[in-house]
């Protein structure tokens, strides 16, 4: 059992549309706080214009925010200033945004996606910058003292995923994951997941980053699938359970889902997941809405469904302040993960009161504050050690809780009231990544 809470230092009354922060456009000039003590800079990064994964959205959706609350006059009188980066999912460009983050003297690195955490994070840590609210992609973000995750990240929803999948009786598994070390923990994630299921262990079926198809991979998947299950003397599959293959190819899984879907009709018992951001509603709308091929189809994600009215907040800002910025999607979970990891810095940077906005000011209030409210996107998060999950890979999380959506009528619909929790799956099925 974990002790009790410490008293709540940080407004957990405050809610999204009370958050308030300032706008500075893309490479903006330095303004941190020891350059002009009205100001304080934030960095916020993702890989634009790219082979692979894009988050565009992001850095777009930190802009549009702080634009808004700009608008509101700042935060207790303070501007913000938000400068971009762009790391192009290389190691040397993401090390260059986080030494770039150093040179500029910002308090804090918000809402950002990389997955190159060995090359970011040590600097930041030599800087002393805290790391708030990251994608979840990089292992670091569940290691590093100076993280400050606001989701489970990747681990959470593949374990997660795997648990969908179980419930919903699936009696095999092919998991298509990247082919890289990140990819490499996926499948103990899933495994812990379908543990105790009929489905048993998944079929790892690997596929390179940044390709034009995977016809290779959607064969094997399906191969894999219906073959039948269970090996002789074991109990035969219900009538009611039937073959799965889940993919997490980030911004390739559409690219996969097409290759998978041209051979599919011949097999079309077997069923489609994924994980959200992976699976975006904008997918479902461009491969046909309601006719589409990913109808029926399971999404594990970190926050309440993209019709939910706690995100009316954020969709207000980004009518009203976005400027018609097709950049940013509000179904999109890197956007949301954005809108939350501004509205946990509003919260901290208000606790400072009259106390100067520095990263090791705001270090601290995120190490000795109280739990930090989301509007309720995410359970309240505190950062403490007691609050810390029982895993050695991913000590850092401090919220597992995830939520079960599914494609019905060309839309991403909760099938689950309120949250999941994975954290005793996160424990038992964490496993080092090489």
């Amino acid at each position: 059992m974990k002790p009790r809470r410490r008293p709540a230092l940080l407004s957990t009354a405050a809610s999204t549309a009370a958050c308030a922060v300032l706008v500075g456009g893309c490479g903006a000039v330095p303004g941190s706080a020891k350059a002009d003590e009205g100001t304080v800079s934030v960095m916020t990064w993702a890989p634009q214009g790219t082979s692979a994964t894009n988050m565009p959205g992001m850095p777009a959706m930190a802009q549009a925010y702080a634009r808004w609350v700009n608008a509101e006059g700042g935060i207790n009188g303070r501007r913000l200033k938000v400068i971009t980066c762009n790391d192009h999912n290389d190691t040397v460009r993401a090390a260059r945004c986080a030494n770039r983050a150093t040179k500029e003297d910002v308090v804090a690195v918000v809402g950002s996606y990389s997955q190159h955490g060995r090359s970011f994070m040590s600097a930041l840590e030599q800087a002393g910058i805290p790391y708030i609210g990251g994608y979840g992609i990089a292992n670091q973000e569940f290691s590093s003292p100076l993280s400050y995750p606001v989701n489970g990240g990747l681990p959470a929803l593949v374990a997660g995923n795997g648990r969908q999948l179980a419930a919903g009786g699936c009696s095999h598994v092919s998991l298509v994951r990247p082919d890289t070390s990140a990819g490499d923990q996926l499948p103990p994630l899933l495994n812990a997941g379908l543990a105790g299921s009929e489905a048993g262990r998944a079929t790892d079926v690997r596929a390179p980053e940044g390709a034009s198809a995977y016809s290779r991979q959607a064969r094997q998947a399906l191969k894999s699938a219906e073959e039948p299950a269970g090996t002789p003397g074991e109990a035969r599959p219900s009538p009611d359970s039937g073959p799965c293959v889940t993919a997490v190819l980030g911004g390739r899984t559409d690219t996969f889902f097409d290759s998978f879907r041209r051979l599919q009709k011949d097999s079309p018992a077997v069923r489609t997941a994924s994980v959200l951001g992976s699976l975006r509603q904008s997918l479902v709308d461009r491969s046909g809405g309601r006719r589409s091929p990913l109808e029926g189809a399971y999404a594990t994600g970190w926050y309440p469904a993209a019709d939910d009215a706690r995100w009316n907040p954020m969709k207000k800002v980004i009518g009203e302040h976005a400027f018609g910025d097709n950049r940013v999607d509000g179904s999109d979970p890197g956007v949301q993960t954005t809108w939350i990891a501004y509205t946990v810095l509003h919260q901290v940077l208000e606790s400072l009161d009259d106390e100067p906005a520095t990263a090791k000011s705001v270090r601290r209030a995120l190490d000795q504050g109280g739990p930090v409210g989301t509007g309720g996107l995410t359970p309240e998060l505190n950062w403490g050690y007691d609050n810390m999950l029982a895993a050695r890979d991913f000590p850092r999380i401090v919220n597992a809780k995830v939520t079960y959506q599914r494609v019905r009528e060309g839309r991403l619909e909760a099938v689950h009231k309120g949250f999941v929790d994975v954290e005793k799956t996160l424990e038992s099925g964490a496993a080092p990544v090489s």
